[in-house]
């Protein structure tokens, strides 16, 4: 590590992150087919930034080292199950100058039960210099409170889970922190309409591989996102009489960044109707430099019967 808290070159076994597992893809039968290994998880949904993540190192094997992903658009088809891999086929749209376009589809299962799970589109640009801009020049992170001193970390919130104790939620088993600076009232309270902070990283060292660091950004964007829409209406994504899921996602990748080391995720509530809520995330570095932007559309069924299942993927 250097003197300014950078990791640097390769990292040893007992130190890499388990992150790193998770997207190391085998090779499948067929031109551009991959496997990716179950998470840690052994409850639940498939997490959502899991088909993200490998979805992402699937398209990054059949690109060039020197292009760089700078968009994804995906959606969230079915529920996964946590104990099955899944196999991902990656299309070659096109391959141009300086941009590559890549379809990546993931599915589950075989013969009758092969079921499609996720779709993304991804665009890689081969970097080059041009105009700089962000509103407000740089986020102003040191009015922020550091990670350390948050009152609320990813364990902590898998312990409010309604569940907690009877049908245990493996969301704190990820390679992944999370630190937040502003956790809302639990179970309910208020209605919250203010952006949610938090600070996010991967655990554990990644080595320098920018396509990892990619990747991990993508884990970590589904993470907390969707959970944010129904804070204005005084509720929290965990009630037992919600039904919900992530429906979409969308990312554009600014400026590189290192996925192991703290990020602040700035997350909003852009809009909530017709059972749906849209949420917006910006992962800002420790300089304030805004490295990422992300959407995110989810289901927000409402059952007042308190019979609705709220397992979270």
């Amino acid at each position: 590590m250097t003197a300014d808290g950078h990791h640097t070159g390769a990292v040893s076994s007992d130190e890499r992150s388990p992150f790193l597992d998770l997207i190391d893809l085998a090779p499948a039968d067929g031109p551009d087919s991959f496997v990716g290994s179950i998470g840690p998880e052994r409850h639940g949904r498939t997490y959502g930034g899991q088909f993200l993540a490998q979805a992402l190192a699937a398209g990054q094997r059949t690109v060039g080292t020197e292009r760089r992903v700078h968009s994804v658009h995906a959606y969230f088809l079915r529920s996964g199950d946590v104990a099955e891999v899944t196999h991902y086929a990656v299309e070659r749209v096109r391959d141009g100058r300086s941009f590559a376009v890549r379809s990546v589809t993931a599915w589950q299962g075989f013969g009758d039960h092969q079921r499609e799970m996720f779709r993304m589109m991804a665009s890689f640009h081969t970097p080059e210099p041009g105009l700089e801009f962000q509103p407000g020049d740089r986020y102003p992170v040191d009015t922020v409170a550091p990670p350390e001193s948050a009152p609320l970390d990813y364990p902590g919130f898998a312990a409010l889970h309604p569940d907690f104790g009877i049908e245990p939620w493996d969301g704190a088993s990820r390679p992944m922190e999370v630190a937040y600076l502003d956790p809302p009232p639990q179970p309910g309270g208020p209605p919250l309409v203010e952006p949610q902070l938090m600070w996010v990283r991967i655990s554990a060292p990644m080595g320098a591989d920018q396509a990892a660091h990619d990747a991990g950004l993508a884990y970590l964007a589904d993470s907390t996102l969707i959970d944010q829409v129904l804070l204005p209406h005084g509720v929290r994504w965990q009630d037992r009489r919600l039904t919900g899921a992530s429906l979409d996602h969308a990312m554009w990748f600014h400026h590189p960044a290192r996925a192991d080391e703290w990020l602040l995720f700035d997350q909003r509530v852009e809009s909530t109707s017709g059972a749906r809520g849209l949420a917006t995330g910006r992962f800002y570095s420790a300089e304030g430099i805004l490295v990422a932007t992300s959407t995110q559309e989810g289901l927000i069924r409402w059952d007042d019967t308190d019979t609705a299942d709220t397992t979270d993927g």
